[in-house]
């Protein structure tokens, strides 16, 4: 049998041209990003886009911003063509949406295309009609300042790839999705998107991020989010984030901008995760809106063909900010002002609970547990520093009715009904506690009975010799006992049940991951965590009055009273106005 000798050969220009756009346009949704990044940088303020049969027949993007010259409109289609970048060191620095030059050469290419244009200024302007990536015509057209691009049977030429497209109804969703995080990356400009002739979002010019958020999402769900405004030396971090009583079961509402550009990277992904931990069980995720501004030369957004993907120089610098803008926003002890709004639960506050009050409120209500003594009535001290809405407390008062199965304790107050989980509520009192313990510096330590000597794989050796001085922070008496041994005879109390090599090994893998500060808050978190579901009250443990008195009013005083330190709510509000639904009223 003959041996066929492969030769290497320079592809022709028609296949290079849809192996290059096979990179940037995958899906009628890539061509409307596209097409809108080059409306964005072109200064538009009104953006209006239409599509038919799910972009696959037709998609238009049309724009008021500054137009081209007859000779730049003709320039624009060709690949690697742009006026984004002049040299070298411009990649260094981009502030644009694009600057490859390879959109319009693409999406030419494997569509019937047609763009007109007019600068502003000129008396005419130019169109030029593509198809299939062979120009057919250009020629003066009246038109007003700006640009419009039509892209007709998108993949007419290439049937492989157009027989993978979905229903027009999925990749209409597909557009929906990427119109949304366009229309929140640039808030100022106005959009519009049209359907088979109906009009699905309208977002008027001038807006800020915020009026964005409520106009695509609408207000009832705004009021469930906490603002973000963060700033460390050149890095500022602003949005809004979800309380962790709301949350999902995948990322769709992640939406985070860097320097205006939607964008990812495995340290973001890892910092919101990180915010949460212990606030959000591990198979939930945030809803998070971030804007992420840092100068252009300490982000690199050359990482992937579709610009999803970027790098930072200094990606430890921009975690901690994400890490700390969250938590901060997540802090319950917020000031009344401008930014205050209803929370998707009763607000707590450190002074907002007086309890063991003998004032009778309201008649007793009755019930099997501690019906034989009057539920104490909570009343507040109302501050300035208390979580308002208008000048007014979220929480005023609330009374303990009881408890019912043996388990869960029901509470009244003046907005409605809440329900408690005393072991998670008690869970997440004790962790606050312990971590204050160990954050003041005041750790409680417990000597073993025999010192042990653990023997780690040379990695992770590594990492506990290069942090042992952590370790001891941590409250551990740890030394190291030749070649990847160390000797330990003393634990941090809370956690002195636990196994010693387990523990080295666990904080010696986040040390690797996320750095010093990173594995102190993770062991931190995660080691304490258990802790206190170990101490807490146990499930269907009936508690006292003056006990559940106690919880309520310890609870009271928690940064995040909302979950367990694993993710688990800890109160469930049923407001007044849906219980008159439920009852019809």
């Amino acid at each position: 049998m003959s041996i066929i000798k492969p030769t290497i050969q320079i592809l022709p220009r028609e296949i290079i041209d849809k192996i290059a756009a096979g990179e940037v346009v995958e899906r009628p949704s890539s061509v409307v990003k596209e097409l809108v990044e080059n409306s964005f940088d072109a200064g538009a303020t009104q953006i209006d886009i239409e599509v038919t049969f799910g972009g696959k027949k037709f998609i238009s993007v049309a724009d008021n911003g500054h137009g081209m010259i007859r000779d730049d409109a003709i320039l624009s289609v060709e690949q690697h063509a742009t006026s984004k970048i002049k040299s070298i060191d411009d990649i260094e620095k981009i502030t644009t949406m694009g600057f490859r030059g390879e959109a319009l050469a693409a999406i030419s290419s494997v569509s019937r295309f047609r763009l007109t244009t007019c600068y502003q200024g000129e008396i005419v302007g130019t169109e030029v009609i593509i198809v299939g990536g062979k120009l057919q015509d250009v020629r003066e057209i009246g038109r007003p300042k700006g640009t419009t691009v039509e892209v007709r049977d998108l993949f007419f030429n290439m049937p492989a790839r157009k027989k993978f497209l979905r229903s027009p109804a999925t990749e209409l969703e597909r557009i929906k999705t990427i119109f949304i995080t366009l229309a929140l990356s640039h808030p100022e400009v106005g959009m519009s998107l049209k359907s088979d002739g109906e009009e699905i979002y309208n977002s008027p010019a001038g807006g800020t991020f915020e009026d964005r958020i409520r106009d695509i999402f609408g207000r009832e769900y705004f009021k469930n989010l906490q603002r973000v405004s963060f700033t460390k030396n050149e890095i500022k971090i602003h949005g809004y984030v979800a309380l962790p009583t709301i949350s999902r079961t995948d990322r769709e509402e992640q939406y985070v901008f860097v320097n205006g550009r939607s964008a990812t990277a495995n340290v973001i992904v890892y910092a919101i995760r990180e915010a949460y931990r212990g606030i959000l069980a591990k198979d939930r995720y945030p809803i998070v809106f971030l804007r992420i501004d840092c100068p252009p030369e300490e982000v690199d957004v050359n990482v992937h063909p579709t610009k999803r993907e970027v790098r930072f120089r200094r990606p430890d610098e921009i975690r901690d900010a994400i890490i700390d803008a969250i938590r901060n926003a997540l802090s319950i002890n917020v000031s009344a002002g401008e930014n205050a709004r209803a929370q998707p639960l009763p607000s707590f506050s450190r002074k907002q609970l007086t309890i063991g009050s003998n004032e009778e409120l309201y008649p007793r209500i009755s019930g099997k547990a501690n019906a034989q003594s009057s539920a104490p009535a909570v009343e507040p001290a109302v501050t300035s520093a208390e979580p308002q809405v208008g000048g007014k407390p979220l929480w005023t008062w609330c009374r303990i009715l009881g408890q019912i199965g043996g388990l869960y304790v029901v509470l009244e107050t003046d907005s409605g009904l809440v329900l408690m989980d005393p072991h998670a509520a008690h869970e997440r009192v004790l962790f606050e506690e312990f971590m204050a313990e160990i954050k003041s510096g005041n750790v409680q330590t417990q000597s073993l009975l025999f010192p042990e000597t653990i023997t780690l794989r040379p990695n992770e050796a590594y990492y506990v010799t290069k942090h042992i001085d952590l370790f001891r922070e941590m409250g551990f008496s740890i030394s190291i006992f030749g070649r990847d041994s160390f000797l330990v005879d003393a634990l941090p109390a809370c956690i002195s049940n636990a196994s010693v090599g387990s523990i080295l090994n666990e904080i010696a893998q986040s040390l690797q991951q996320s750095g010093s500060r990173g594995a102190k808050d993770i062991w931190r978190q995660e080691t304490i965590a258990r802790a206190a579901c170990r101490a807490a009250v146990r499930a269907h443990s009936q508690l006292t009055e003056k006990e559940i008195e106690k919880l309520v009013e310890r609870l009271s005083r928690a940064e995040m009273p909302y979950t367990c330190p694993h993710g688990r709510p800890t109160v469930i509000f049923f407001p007044i106005e849906e219980l008159n639904k439920k009852f019809q009223r």
